[in-house]
């Protein structure tokens, strides 16, 4: 399971019988519903467990918190509509293809649970322990699928080598984080736009002198 498990908080978990998957599944899948009715601030773990048909304890045999356990939902809801890792096709365009192919054609449902996420980040900011989560489970995949992208480019000759690469990925993230603010979704004609008139002409422009990264004109 991704996010902050009880596990990786330290909380160890008692021997006997192993936990039902399916249960945590569902427990995930009612923290999301709850999100979307109520959001993350007026949400309890007894709001989720009542939601789930399960009893409280059964959420605090896996998760030690309500942070963490949304945390792996937003986290295991991600994973089913967007690659974490792209292929190498030979060539940085054949990467970028391939990566736009994965992402899903967005729905009313998916379009609704980006605008939970979205509201997520205003609560992360008084909420450390899901500000951290988010970012670790998050945010920080998709930016090291990408930056793998980039350095095979670079070790392919693609991209000149000594660019400074380390803010590209937050590029296309901020972008998609702001179409979302607007109401709309990511899709794949949109990371087309931003992947081929913003990302691709950046990282390959040519160097100029004494910089690591080309100025665009």
């Amino acid at each position: 399971m991704n996010g902050l498990s009880s596990q990786e908080h330290g909380r160890p978990r008692r021997a006997g019988r192993q936990l039902d998957p399916s249960r945590a599944a569902a427990i995930m899948a009612a923290a999301l519903e709850g999100l979307a009715e109520v959001g993350y601030d007026r949400l309890t773990m007894d709001e989720i467990a009542a939601r789930a048909h399960a009893g409280k304890g059964a959420l605090y045999r896996r998760w030690p918190s309500k942070a963490a356990l949304v945390v792996d939902a937003v986290a295991a809801w991600r994973q089913r509509f967007a690659p974490l890792t792209v292929p190498d096709t030979g060539s940085l365009r054949g990467d970028l293809e391939v990566a736009i192919a994965g992402v899903p054609d967005f729905d009313d449902t998916m379009r609704r649970q980006m605008a939970v996420f979205v509201g997520l980040a205003t609560a992360a900011s008084h909420d450390p322990e899901l500000r951290t989560g988010l970012f670790t489970t998050v945010l920080e995949p998709p930016r090291r699928a990408l930056q793998a992208v980039l350095e095979r480019a670079v070790e392919r000759g693609e991209i000149p080598a000594g660019r400074d690469l380390e803010l590209v990925p937050d590029i296309l993230i901020g972008l998609n984080t702001f179409r979302a603010l607007l109401g709309q979704a990511p899709d794949r004609d949109f990371l087309r736009r931003v992947l081929d008139t913003v990302i691709y002409p950046l990282v390959t422009a040519p160097l100029t002198e004494g910089q690591g990264i080309a100025q665009l004109d």
